[in-house]
């Protein structure tokens, strides 16, 4: 190949010479024996075309070898290339394709090279398509157009077994037959049989490379075909296994084939594609069939969670996850599930405390806790571990909690029955005998409950008089554990909630330094000095619950050592006020009985009645009320504990198991036990009365502040929007009652703190 480049070449001439090439080129992709382009042929190649695109007019030939150029590959495609393929089918077919594509790109590189000329100046001045473009179109065009065939015809005759197909392709008008090929391909493989990823794999890589840097050509011509192949497929898997399958065993072959199809993608599919198919199966194979899968009968989501298959749950989670909405319904259906056990639980504790068998001092309250933890425990777990503590869940097992933690349960509060099974926890000699870490465990399980109850200023009450009891009669276990659910409660709470709790804990501290200065107060003051063993415990009015005070007219010898605290109290405070509750009192007094002495443990009340036996042999029942200045309900309950009880130390005349104003008593001489002390309990009272109209009346005190706080910055509001903002601020304690909320509203009113607009009476007005 020479050519005088110094002359004009003429456009035939040129061109010609330039054939010579181009058929060399031709054969080389054909497989022909043909050696390959020297570094001086294409030179040669490559100066013609420039020569004859830097020639003056009208002999510059730009326009005409940019039109043969693309002219080469139309001839090329159409001679030898679709020939060939019209000859293979199936699996050949495909072969026959990446091969000519291959081919195809090679001729576009050398031929590009050749006229490279044009892509420098030419085409950028002219703003056309670059060469390789133009190459890569014109494959694009003749071949994909060439094997665009009716949808229903290729079906018939290329995949006549997989007459399935007919129904989704006859809303398509055209589509590739070698497209047809491919998901043939992908659906033997689906079905079990081995086909060629490596081959699959570089056809879809013709889509995507044809549309050079484009996925439009992907998306629109191959993906939207796989797409819907694979819901077709699918659809018609789930109709069978929906009917064959349990639940566990369809969700294993879910799982498996998104698993499947992931690899499908990561083998041979574009990576954009992989959301998009992944979407296609869960549609088909479980948002479809969601309620059918979910609700079956033998083997549903709701026997799942009975068996408790932990697994099987953890599968479903990660199946309907990644599906809109897909959680929704099996949350509900975990509430409802956590519902129905917690109702059986309350159920349980009902029938167990109508059932006089069952009557052991409370034994089936404690019982029922221990059993709501041990629920909550469970499904907690669930949450965690099997649902990935996913807010649905979460939300599901608190709403669930919160349906029957607030039923009553035999009478009693569940408010009330988390403050007596901590009390059973921390007092000395309860039920609950339990580790260091156990109790710390057990404490913060019963704080997370308290979440659930809405009436938690009912449980604070509760706990605080328990409590009382604790620290006062010294009950209380282990004081580091008192602090820890106090400060358990503060985290969850708020420090409002345990101020008072905290209050007494501190006073008990304070007090047991002040019996220490009272101790050497009396160590200096030796005329002061009582003759016995004396201590007192000052408490903070506003920390403890109140308590009934009344003007007991106490023995001598008690009269002395009240005067002697009193002196020294006002040694160290002239501002404060001692108000005694002598029926927090304890007092340990001997007993001088026949057979033995017998130390007895008494309350202030009992030993102020055996005191007075001392100095009187009998006396009846006016005699003891007259000298002891105490109302009958008080006096009946001492009586029955010290006359009619386990421990009868006075006599009573009758010998009824009831006291009445008519009895008398003396001292039972006679009286003696294995021990060689003993406590003497009073019978018990029921407090939960006088709680209630305690929490009754704070609740009060608590809508007027809250009605207060929002009149006073907002000045002006509406009926229905004040009681909403009022339920708000208050339901972090408990939830108040409309009729309450409008009682409180009048009595504002009437008291000047609110008024009604005058011309619209659901509006009112803070008056400042």
């Amino acid at each position: 190949m020479t050519m005088n480049q110094m002359k004009t070449i003429e456009l035939d001439e040129g061109w010609n010479f330039m054939q010579t090439g181009i058929i060399k080129l031709k054969r080389i992709l054909e497989g022909n024996q043909e050696a390959q382009f020297s570094s001086e042929e294409y030179m040669m190649l490559y100066t013609t075309i420039y020569n004859m695109c830097t020639q003056k007019a009208p002999h510059d030939f730009s326009q005409q070898l940019y039109d043969k150029y693309k002219q080469s590959f139309d001839d090329y495609i159409s001679s030898m290339v679709v020939p060939s393929l019209r000859e293979k089918h199936d699996e050949f077919m495909l072969r026959e394709l990446v091969k000519r594509w291959t081919n195809h790109k090679v001729m576009v590189r050398w031929l590009s090279r050749f006229f490279h000329y044009l892509d420098r100046y030419f085409i950028a001045r002219r703003s056309l398509p670059p060469l390789k473009e133009v190459g890569l179109v014109c494959f694009r065009d003749l071949v994909y157009q060439e094997f665009k065939v009716n949808a229903r015809d290729a079906v018939i005759t290329q995949a006549r077994h997989f007459l399935f197909w007919c129904a989704y392709f006859s809303c398509i008008d055209v589509v590739p037959r070698f497209i047809l090929i491919v998901l043939r391909q992908i659906d033997q493989e689906r079905e079990g049989q081995l086909i060629d990823r490596a081959l699959l794999k570089n056809v879809v890589d013709i889509f995507v490379e044809i549309g050079m840097e484009q996925m439009d050509f992907y998306q629109n011509d191959f993906e939207d075909a796989v797409l819907n192949d694979t819901a077709a497929y699918y659809s018609r898997k789930a109709s069978n296994w929906i009917v064959e399958d349990s639940c566990p065993e369809y969700m294993l072959k879910v799982e498996e084939c998104l698993k499947k199809e992931k690899e499908r993608v990561s083998h041979y599919l574009h990576s954009s594609s992989e959301t998009k198919l992944l979407e296609k199966v869960q549609n088909e194979l479980l948002v479809v069939n969601t309620n059918q899968l979910l609700e079956k009968e033998h083997s549903g989501c709701r026997v799942l969670l009975r068996d408790e298959k932990v697994e099987d749950l953890s599968r479903m989670y990660r199946l309907f996850h990644k599906i809109p909405k897909g959680l929704e319904h099996v949350a509900n259906m975990f509430k409802q599930h956590v519902t129905s056990e917690g109702k059986i639980l309350v159920q349980q504790a009902e029938d167990a405390a109508t059932n006089k068998a069952e009557k052991a001092g409370g034994a089936h309250e404690q019982t029922f806790v221990r059993k709501v933890i041990e629920l909550h425990d469970k499904y907690f777990e669930y949450v965690t571990d099997c649902f990935s503590n996913n807010t649905l869940f979460h939300k599901a097992l608190k709403e669930a909690f919160e349906v029957f933690c607030n039923k009553t349960v035999a009478g009693s509060s569940s408010a009330e029955l988390l403050a007596s099974f901590c009390d059973d926890v921390l007092k000395k000699g309860g039920s609950e005998k339990l580790s260091e870490e156990a109790i710390e465990e057990t404490l913060d399980k019963v704080v997370k409950l308290l979440v659930y109850i809405s009436d938690k200023d009912l449980f604070a009450e509760f706990y605080r008089k328990k409590l009382s009891r604790r620290l006062l009669f010294d009950k209380s276990a282990n004081d580091d554990h008192e602090r820890v659910i106090l400060t358990k409660l503060k985290q969850q709470c708020g420090g409002q909630f345990t101020s008072k709790m905290e209050g007494m804990v501190t006073d008990l501290t304070l007090a047991k330094d002040q019996n220490s200065h009272f101790q050497e107060y009396l160590s200096q003051n030796q005329a002061a000095n009582p003759g016995m063993e004396f201590t007192v415990t000052v408490l903070t009015t506003g920390f403890w619950p109140s308590y009934k005070s009344s003007d007991l007219s106490l023995p001598a010898e008690m009269v002395k050592c009240v005067q002697v605290f009193k002196d020294f109290y006002q040694t160290r405070t002239k501002h404060r006020k001692l108000t005694w509750i002598y029926s927090l009192g304890t007092c340990h007094i001997n007993g001088k009985f026949e057979q033995k002495t017998i130390e007895l443990i008494l309350g202030t009340y009992q030993a102020a009645v055996l005191l007075l036996f001392n100095s009187s042999d009998k006396l009846s029942y006016s005699d003891i009320k007259t000298q002891l200045n105490l109302a009958d309900e008080d006096l009946v309950r001492l009586l029955q504990s010290l006359a009619c009880a386990k421990y009868k130390i006075l006599i009573k005349e009758p010998n009824t198991k009831s006291v009445s104003t008519n009895d008398s008593f003396t001292f039972n001489s006679k009286f003696t036990d294995k021990m060689r002390r003993i406590r003497v309990p009073l019978p018990p009272v029921d407090e939960r009365k006088k709680v209630v109209e305690d929490v009754d009346k704070d609740r009060r005190y608590a809508i007027d502040a809250a009605i207060v706080r929002i009149m006073k910055s907002r000045k002006v509001l509406g009926h229905q929007q004040l009681v909403m903002e009022c339920v708000e601020q208050l339901s972090k304690m408990f939830k108040p009652d409309f009729k309450a909320i409008k009682k409180r509203m009048e009595d504002l009113i009437t008291r000047d703190y609110l008024e009604r607009d005058k011309e619209n009476p659901n509006v009112f007005r803070y008056l400042a």
